[in-house]
């Protein structure tokens, strides 16, 4: 029998942020299952951003779906929408689903849960390190009652069209019906919504709660307790104390937003990163490259087109060579119109010789240049993150038209293929002239 891990909690007012109640709340601390919130805060924003849609299809890599229980039953291989590993992982608590999350998003667990703490820092979780994405045990995987708090908060805050996912007491996983981990607690206890347990013998029993009533919303974490029945006797005891001390009217103080850090290539820019990451607004004309065939990723036009082309964005893989090609789709009809020159506008843009940028990488054969240019700015729409900055390139042959993105250092198309590999997409680098 191990040593048993000690009792930590905290009670916060969410609408303010202020503390009512502590203990042993800047401990370091097995999360367990808790890690789970800040997989899926990442999550959310990769769908914001554009570098996945919530109807992408994953295929599971056999890291995830070697991971022990609780687990959806993944199978490697196997493809499932990612909308379906969002569900499994914030209601049944999923460790299978939480890795593929990591894969599908950054290509490998190690560098998702890097960008994982990275975000974290950013909140103002300062004792918290992130080694998994799923919360079992592993050396250095830490957090505190206080830094899941924060969590928790930032969860209602940043994310209120998901945050309902938390209350579901039941929800469809696309292979599976799964029943809510927390369900217990937000059967018994009047105006709970969320948000997540956690459990591992290390960690005991956690779980950070939110509870509303008459516009008082409160955050409790505790963890550490011997089993569910007690952690639930206690998030309940501390919840009434915060609603007992909450005014009934407090200013709203929103938390702050971590800045957009994204997946990192090779050094991190976290030093770098801008304080603030508005969405772009549309731009009247588009910076084309020196012909039609060869254009330069602009974010600012892709970001501006995400809205009209996530029905396109969904289409996981490219179909074969010989399909016809579909009838252009009225919501598409932007992005088409994005893709065609100005009349009067010709910008020269010269393919960078630095740091090694001569490598490529190959989304697929088409049999048509209309079809070609699609999936590249599909695949664009994904990965802003890793494909910024690259060029757009069509060669054609007798065979067909290959989809190319050109101006990569290794270690970016390394990165962009492992990732959109993980989503079922074809992918493979191409290597520099000798």
């Amino acid at each position: 029998m191990g040593r048993a891990a000690p009792w930590a909690a905290m009670v916060m007012d969410a609408r303010s942020g202020e503390v009512y109640h502590s203990d042993n709340a800047d401990t370091s601390l097995h999360p367990a299952s808790l890690t789970k919130m800040m997989t899926l805060w990442v999550a959310f924003e990769a769908v914001e951003r554009g570098e996945i849609t919530l109807d992408t299809m994953v295929t599971i890599p056999r890291e995830a779906a070697a991971e022990p229980p609780s687990k959806l039953g993944l199978v490697a291989g196997q493809q499932i929408r990612f909308r379906y590993l969002l569900r499994a992982a914030a209601v049944r608590s999923a460790n299978d689903a939480a890795t593929a999350i990591a894969f599908a998003v950054s290509g490998s667990e190690q560098a998702f849960t890097e960008r994982m703490t990275r975000t974290a820092r950013a909140m103002g979780m300062t004792r918290t390190t992130f080694k998994n994405a799923h919360g079992l045990t592993e050396t250095g995987h830490m957090s505190s009652a206080r830094d899941m708090t924060i969590l928790g908060r930032h969860m209602i805050y940043d994310w209120p069209q998901y945050y309902n996912l938390f209350s579901r007491r039941s929800t469809d996983a696309g292979v599976a019906t799964v029943q809510n981990t927390n369900r217990r607690f937000l059967d018994a206890y009047v105006g709970a919504d969320g948000i997540k347990t956690g459990f591992t013998n290390a960690a005991g029993s956690n779980l950070v709660a939110s509870a509303e009533r008459n516009g008082v919303r409160i955050v409790v974490t505790v963890f550490g307790a011997p089993g569910s029945a007690a952690r639930n006797a206690r998030v309940a005891e501390l919840m009434d104390l915060g609603f007992a001390r909450a005014p009934s009217q407090v200013a709203l103080r929103r938390p702050e937003r971590p800045p957009y850090l994204g997946n990192v290539a090779g050094a991190t820019r976290l030093a770098s990163a801008p304080v603030r990451s508005p969405r772009p607004q549309a731009r009247p004309e588009t910076v084309f490259a020196a012909s039609n065939a060869e254009r330069r990723i602009d974010p600012d036009l892709i970001a501006a087109a995400v809205a009209a082309a996530v029905d396109a964005s969904s289409e996981s893989t490219p179909r074969e060579i010989s399909a016809t090609p579909p009838e252009p789709r009225p919501e598409s009809l932007v992005v088409e119109a994005a893709l065609q020159p100005p009349v009067e506008q010709e910008v020269i843009e010269r393919l960078s010789t630095n740091s090694g940028r001569h490598w490529g990488i190959n989304v697929g054969r088409y049999g048509s240049r209309y079809r070609a240019e699609r999936v590249l700015l599909r695949v664009a729409l994904n990965e802003m993150s890793t494909l910024d900055g690259a060029l757009r390139r069509i060669n054609e042959s007798s065979h067909g038209f290959d989809a190319n993105f050109v101006g990569l250092t290794r270690e970016t198309a390394e990165l962009a293929c492992r990732r959109l590999q993980a989503r079922g997409t074809t992918c493979f680098m191409i290597q520099p002239p000798s």
